[in-house]
């Protein structure tokens, strides 16, 4: 195979619980799911061992060579000991919105460079993804999943019914550092939900455990940026089961079917990029010529 292609998909937290600091970094608990808004990554094999990131669509704000996608193409060929690669990424996550683009494109560069170079192994994929970034371990399988630790513990969730999202993206994203800077600089005190949710969802179902969003970092991203207040706000307003994903800045609301959410988005008034996007199971998804 000289050429591959595969989708690196976005994900969204429902639950985000921030439980201490270990080694410089926060340590988290969150229900998790991707859904189906995604970057396109096609990959070409190189005979050099050199790596060529190229980004196209929307704007993103570092050049390639500093982003998680070339970090991942490189960290593939050292691990690997591979011919490098020439890279495209056609980019449609919203940049900055806490919606997991870096991490996606990182992991689908790792995922593409694996078919392209025929290799099988998941955990030596997976510990090359946990080096790159909290949800990169994460997201070269996706699904619904708790994400424990700095995210780099992964336990998949069954049970989880598929659910439509009115994404309220505000134009400008929130930095996760900053974010969490923000949030230690508040110094409030969350309970944490994300097991309680996951019991509501063995008893009672989905929608009842949607019901405990809840995100630690919400005032951390909404002290960074004015404008998350604004569209989680608006997300409350089309349905009471509404929250924020990782550091922001996109806010969510939640629908049972497509159609409520399509008729969300009609009669949203707001003055943010919307997207309406569906939760996907857990695969690892093929590449393709």
């Amino acid at each position: 195979m000289e050429n591959v292609a595969v989708r690196a998909y976005a994900k969204v937290n429902f639950t985000l619980d921030v439980l201490g600091n270990a080694d410089g970094y926060h340590l988290i608990d969150s229900l998790v799911c991707t859904i189906d808004l995604y970057d396109l990554v096609r990959a070409r094999r190189r005979r050099d061992g050199e790596v060529r990131v190229t980004m196209r669509g929307m704007p993103y704000p570092l050049p390639p060579e500093k982003n998680n996608a070339c970090h991942a193409a490189k960290a593939f060929v050292a691990r690997f000991a591979t011919t490098g690669a020439d890279i495209l990424i056609d980019k449609h996550i919203p940049v900055g919105g806490g919606l997991g683009g870096s991490s996606a494109d990182a992991a689908g560069v790792l995922r593409a460079l694996a078919a392209l170079y025929g290799i099988s192994d998941g955990a030596a994929l997976k510990q090359v993804a946990d080096g790159l970034g909290s949800d990169t371990g994460y997201l070269l399988t996706g699904g619904c999943a708790r994400i424990t630790g700095r995210g780099e513990h992964v336990a998949p969730i069954s049970g989880m019914a598929p659910v439509s999202l009115l994404l309220i993206c505000p134009g400008r994203g929130v930095s996760a550092a900053a974010c969490y800077a923000r949030y230690d600089a508040l110094g409030e005190a969350y309970p944490p939900v994300t097991g309680h949710a996951l019991r509501l969802l063995g008893k009672e179902g989905t929608m009842s455990a949607l019901r405990c969003c809840s995100n630690a970092l919400t005032a951390g991203a909404k002290a960074c940026n004015a404008a998350v207040g604004r569209a989680l706000e608006e997300a409350r307003m089309l349905s009471p089961v509404a929250g924020m994903s990782g550091s922001g800045s996109a806010c969510f609301a939640v629908f049972e079917d497509k159609q409520a959410c399509l008729a969300a988005r009609k009669a949203y008034r707001g003055r943010f990029r919307t997207y309406c996007v569906r939760t996907l199971p857990a695969q690892f998804h093929q590449a393709t010529r």
